[in-house]
């Protein structure tokens, strides 16, 4: 069987959401890069993989994909096994818990820290300067989600439950290079949120995904 191709490099957050699944189910899989800088996600190729012109886009056999979120279930779904079941689909309210805690993500915590990278990050990559009204309003923004996970985590090891998922996974690419701007300290004054990242971070997949996703030195 051929390997899945992944359209997108690793650093990229969406990339990295559907690779870190990918990871987990051990499945084969091909990364094809896209030169951002030649406008090849704007190429009519790669329209025809993702009409929109974005990254991921994803390739199994005849079968096209795009939106990371919707690549990531199918992997889930297509290399489901007993001991990797992150949709907990064969239990109606463990899957409904992962559905909302992905709901989370998408909708209220990833709006709040994707700013706080973005500005810390690619910004002083491209050498622009911080936009840091920009930033304190995400902080406070990502400080009153972080209670409500602060709240949830002080009860259960994970968000959908006592069980690592897919809602789980979602929080790792933006997560990961919030760290590396210089408000990762915010997590200490989070206790339960601060050990969930680190069993996150613990996991082989993750470490793996982290390891492609650190820029390279020139």
């Amino acid at each position: 069987m051929a390997p899945v191709k992944v359209f997108g490099p690793a650093m990229s957050t969406n990339v990295a959401r559907v690779l870190v699944c990918l990871e987990e189910v051990g499945a084969e899989y091909e990364v094809v890069d896209i030169d951002f800088k030649a406008m090849e996600h704007k190429s009519p190729e790669h329209l025809v993989r993702n009409p929109f012109g974005q990254i991921p886009a994803f390739q199994d056999g005849d079968l096209l994909l795009f939106e990371s979120r919707a690549i990531a279930r199918y992997v889930l779904r297509k290399y489901k096994k007993n001991e990797v079941d992150l949709l907990r689909e064969g239990d109606l309210k463990e899957a409904a818990m992962v559905d909302v805690w992905t709901e989370v993500d998408a909708h209220t915590y990833n709006p709040a820290i994707s700013p706080i990278v973005y500005e810390c990050s690619s910004t002083a990559h491209a050498r622009l300067p911080t936009n840091q009204t920009v930033v304190d309003e995400s902080l406070e923004k990502l400080k009153n989600v972080l209670e409500v996970y602060e709240a949830r985590l002080s009860k259960h090891d994970y968000l959908a439950g006592d069980f690592v998922s897919f809602a789980d996974l979602n929080h790792f690419p933006y997560t990961f290079y919030f760290m590396a701007t210089p408000h990762a300290a915010l997590f200490d004054s989070y206790p339960h949120v601060k050990a969930w990242w680190e069993r996150i971070m613990a996991r082989p997949a993750v470490k793996k995904l982290a390891a492609q996703m650190v820029p390279k030195k020139p």
